[in-house]
Parts: C-alpha cells; sequence; structure tokens
C-alpha cells in the first residue's frame, strides 16, 4: 500500500471518529455544539474588532481564525469528554474503563473482588502507591474495600492504601472527576519501588473475572492528563 493511500485512510479513519464523537454529543447534549460555535465566533469576532480598533486588520484576522479554530476544538474536547463520562455513568465498569484511560505509569487490575450485584473493587498502582476503587452504592462497597484492603496489606508492607469510592451517593467521587482526583495524590514512590510493589500484588491469586460488557459500544474514553514527575 502506498504511502498516499495509508495518509487517505488514516485521514478517513479521523473524520469517521469526529463525526462519531458529535454524533453522541449531539445525543447527550443538544446545546453542545452551539456553545462550541459561539466560542468559536466569539474568539474570531475579538480579533476582529481589536483589527479594527489597533490595526492592520490583514494582521489580526488571520490570528483570529486561527485562535477561533484553537478554542473550538478545545471546548470540543471538553464537552465530547462530559458527554463521554455522562453515558458511562452508572454503568459496570465505568470506573475501570476511565482508570485504564488514565495515560502514565499505572498499572490497572480489573475486579479484584466484586459481589453478585455487579459491585466491584479495581486495584490501581502508581507513584501514590496502591489504590483501590470501588464502584456500587456506598453501603455495599464498603466492606468490599475493606475486605481488599486487608488482603493485600501484608504484600503492600508499609506502601500507602488509599480507598476511593465512585458513584453518585454522597461522599462519593463521580466517574467524571475520577482521574482528577488520583492525580492529585501525591507521588510516595520512585519507578522502581513501583514495579516491585507491582511485582508482589501480581502473586496474589484473583478472586473474580470482570463481568463482560461494562462499556457502551462505540464510545472512547477520553485521555487524561500525563501525571507530574519530580
Amino acid at each position: 500500500m502506498s504511502n498516499n493511500a495509508t495518509e487517505t485512510g488514516k485521514r478517513s479513519g479521523r473524520l469517521q471518529q469526529i463525526r462519531m464523537i458529535v454524533g453522541v454529543l449531539r445525543q447527550a447534549d443538544p446545546k453542545a455544539l452551539p456553545i462550541v460555535i459561539g466560542a468559536a465566533l466569539g474568539t474570531l469576532a475579538l480579533f476582529v474588532a481589536a483589527g479594527l480598533v489597533f490595526g492592520p486588520p490583514w494582521l489580526f484576522i488571520p490570528l483570529g481564525v486561527l485562535f477561533a479554530a484553537l478554542v473550538g476544538m478545545i471546548v470540543f474536547g471538553q464537552m465530547a469528554q462530559r458527554a463521554q463520562y455522562k453515558m458511562i455513568a452508572g454503568q459496570p465498569g465505568a470506573a475501570a474503563a476511565v482508570l485504564k484511560s488514565m495515560r502514565g505509569n499505572w498499572t490497572v487490575t480489573e475486579a479484584v473482588a466484586g459481589n453478585r450485584s455487579l459491585d466491584m473493587v479495581h486495584r490501581v498502582v502508581g507513584r501514590p502507591g496502591v489504590i483501590l476503587v470501588s464502584e456500587g452504592p456506598a453501603g455495599r462497597v464498603g466492606p468490599l474495600l475493606g475486605a481488599e484492603k486487608k488482603r493485600i496489606s501484608r504484600a503492600a508492607q508499609q506502601v500507602p492504601i488509599y480507598d476511593l469510592q465512585v458513584g453518585e451517593d454522597e461522599g462519593q467521587i463521580p466517574v467524571g472527576k475520577l482521574q482528577r482526583h488520583l492525580m492529585k495524590l501525591p507521588r510516595n514512590l520512585n519507578k522502581a519501588q513501583v514495579m516491585e510493589l507491582n511485582d508482589r500484588l501480581r502473586a496474589l491469586p484473583q478472586k473474580m473475572q470482570m463481568p463482560k460488557g461494562p462499556m457502551p459500544r462505540n464510545v472512547r474514553m477520553p485521555k487524561g492528563p500525563k501525571p507530574k514527575t519530580r
């Protein structure tokens, strides 16, 4: 296959993905696209006005077009991210999908504990230490988190173990804020310590398998920010 054909295929794939995201965005929030267009046009109008006041217009207008496109893409990405989170919120496995989409040195083990009601606990290993992330009603996931924390405490040794509840109940973290919450945790381990911790935890037997069909079709999770390194 020639390079031209490869590039054409890539562009076609990107356009198809954008159309898919636009469809998801329209379904989740009909006001989202007008907001995106309004933000872009508003940015362009500011540059046009600046050109008319400060001049010359031929310099400000091209800059306005570039910045309007940039602002439109940023707002579009933010609105699309919110729509995707809204679509998967409350579905079994939604937290796992968010965790697996995170960039950086994170190791995610899905459904290390769970029950027949599809409440589950996922294990994340990274620079903060061990993070246990549950999804399900607060009244049911508490015992799951407690039992899993006790089970891994010997293997984790002195490494900090955090437990987070994802859900819509009071005191729980909405799925759309999960990545941001994890990124704010302190960096307690270096890369070598993270690798050693992963080796110890992998030796533990896995209790259950991830339930099938946790994610809606044709919805890709947005990538999260890269973790800060010290």
